[in-house]
């Protein structure tokens, strides 16, 4: 292994983590791959993470901080409370269905990771995009377009009753015929729901 002139860094780490995750999924990808497609030492990559777990749950968090991140500039923006939620639950459903469709074999790794080791990191993405969707509720209550009284409870109402729509577990859904017209009608449902 050739020492890599560039500095070692957390992101870099986590970059070639996703690669090797891709080749060799999550039961056969070890750290000392992960240091080989670096060109460094195993030891220099547990300087940045102390345990294999604790790489594989900072390349989750990673990648579902993705999808929170493609969503906070609907949340953040001016505009009608109900057309930023449906845009918000539009641009969840799209960006689920392009990990699931564009990287089959790193998406299949990343359930195995979700599902298995990192409920935490898990629980903490969903608390992060109810959060998104509380703000988006309680605008519209501000703003009379929404009807609520706990904001937080109707947020987490309308992120379950979509579920179908943003699980990983529904991904072999998301590609069926008329998977969009029921996406649509489920949206309508639900925001027909919160309407003041």
């Amino acid at each position: 292994m050739a020492p890599s002139t560039e500095a070692l860094t957390a992101e870099r780490i986590l970059e070639a983590t996703e690669e090797v995750l891709r080749r060799h999924g999550p039961a056969k990808a070890t750290v000392v791959d992960v240091a080989r497609a670096l060109g460094v030492s195993h030891g220099s990559v547990y300087r940045h993470f102390a345990t294999k777990a604790a790489l594989r749950e900072a390349v989750t968090k990673r990648w579902l901080d993705r999808t929170s991140e493609s969503l906070a500039g609907i949340v953040a923006e001016d505009r009608d409370p109900e057309s930023r939620l449906r845009d918000w639950f539009t641009a969840l459903f799209a960006a689920k269905r392009r990990k699931a469709g564009d990287d089959p074999q790193l998406f299949a790794t990343y359930m195995v990771l979700l599902t298995g080791e990192n409920s935490g990191v898990v629980d903490r993405h969903v608390a992060d995009l109810t959060g998104q969707l509380v703000e988006i509720v309680e605008d519209g209550v501000r703003r009379g377009v929404f009807a609520s009284d706990a904001p937080d409870v109707t947020a987490r109402a309308l992120f379950d009753a979509t579920n179908r729509f943003h699980d990983p577990g529904y991904s072999r859904e998301w590609e069926q015929p008329g998977i969009d017209g029921e996406f649509e009608a489920l949206v309508d449902l639900v925001v027909r729901g919160v309407r003041a």
